[in-house]
C-alpha cells in the first residue's frame, strides 16, 4: 500500500536536508524510534509496541539507496522482523524536499508491505497512524530546533498535512515548540479524538546517538544499558475498529429491543 504524507521544516532547503538525512539526529525525533547503530548510509533500529497483554518487538535496518543533495530527493529502503513472531515489513520511502519561503516543504511516499498482526488493518487506519505520527515527529523536531537556538517560525505556521492521495484527509494539526523532555516521551492520544492502530511503536530513548564519520559500526550509547518501554495501543486499535463496527452494533441493538418489545406485547 502506498501512503503518503507532507509537512513543513522550520528552516531552510540546505539546512532541512542535512537534518532529515542525519539519523542520529532525527531518530529521538520518531515517535517510538531508538536507533542502535549506524554504519554508513545503513543503520540499525528496534521499536516495541502493546496491544493489551501482547508485547511485540521490531528489529530492522534502513540504508539510503539515493541520496541527492543538490535535488534534495532521498529514497531509504527499510526492513524489519518481529523479534518473537512472524510479523514482517519492509517500506520503500521517497523524500523530496522544496524551499518554502524561510521553510522547507517536504513530500513523503511510503510504499509499505506488511504482515503479521498490523496486516489485518486496512489502509485507511494505517494512513490515520502515518498521519499522527508525522504530526508527532514534526512537533519533536521543531522541539529540538528550537533547543538547538536554530531560527524556527512560529508555530501556525508549521502544518502537517496528510497528503489527499493517501486518505484525502485535511490538515491533521499544527505543530507547537513544546520542551525537549515533553517531546520525547512516548506517543500518548486520546482515543476518542485520535484514531490510530497496531503501528510498532516504542519510547524514544532519551539519549542521542554519536556516530562517527566512516567509521565501524557504532552502537547508540543506552541501546545496551536500557530497553525502550513498549508503548501500549489497545484502546488505539480499539477506537478505529469499534468506529467501523458502529452501524452493526447499532442494528444488533435495535433488533434486542425490537425481541423485547414483541416478547412484552405477547404477556
Amino acid at each position: 500500500m502506498e501512503l503518503v504524507n507532507e509537512f513543513r521544516v522550520p528552516l531552510p532547503v540546505e539546512k532541512a536536508w542535512e537534518l532529515l538525512t542525519a539519523p542520529e539526529r532525527i531518530a529521538p525525533c520518531m515517535p517510538g524510534a531508538q536507533l542502535l547503530s549506524v554504519d554508513g548510509e545503513d543503520f540499525h533500529g528496534a521499536v516495541k509496541v502493546k496491544v493489551g497483554p501482547i508485547v511485540a518487538q521490531y528489529k530492522g535496518k534502513a540504508t539510503f539507496q539515493v541520496k541527492d543533495p543538490v535535488a534534495h530527493h532521498a529514497v531509504i529502503k527499510a526492513d524489519g522482523k518481529e523479534s518473537r513472531g512472524q510479523g514482517n515489513a519492509s517500506a520503500l520511502v521517497t523524500m523530496r524536499l522544496t524551499p518554502d519561503g524561510d521553510a522547507t516543504a517536504v513530500a513523503l511516499t511510503t510504499d509499505l508491505t506488511i504482515s503479521g498482526k498490523a496486516a489485518q488493518f486496512g489502509r485507511g487506519v494505517l494512513a490515520d497512524v502515518s498521519a499522527k505520527l508525522v504530526a508527532q515527529f514534526v512537533r519533536n523536531l521543531e522541539a529540538d530546533i528550537l533547543a538547538a537556538g536554530e531560527t524556527a517560525p512560529a508555530a501556525d505556521d508549521v502544518a502537517v498535512q496528510q497528503a489527499p492521495s493517501a486518505a484525502g484527509a485535511p490538515v491533521v494539526g499544527q505543530a507547537t515548540a513544546e520542551a525537549p523532555a515533553e517531546a520525547r516521551r512516548p506517543v500518548e492520544v486520546p482515543v476518542a479524538e485520535t484514531p490510530l492502530t497496531d503501528k510498532p511503536l516504542a519510547e524514544t530513548p532519551q539519549a542521542p546517538v554519536t556516530v562517527a564519520a566512516k567509521a565501524p559500526p557504532t552502537a547508540s550509547p543506552d541501546a545496551a544499558g536500557s530497553a525502550a518501554a513498549p508503548v501500549s495501543l489497545l484502546g488505539v486499535v480499539a477506537w478505529p475498529l469499534l468506529k467501523r463496527s458502529l452501524p452493526v452494533l447499532g442494528a444488533l441493538v435495535i433488533g434486542v429491543l425490537v425481541w423485547l418489545v414483541v416478547r412484552a406485547s405477547a404477556k
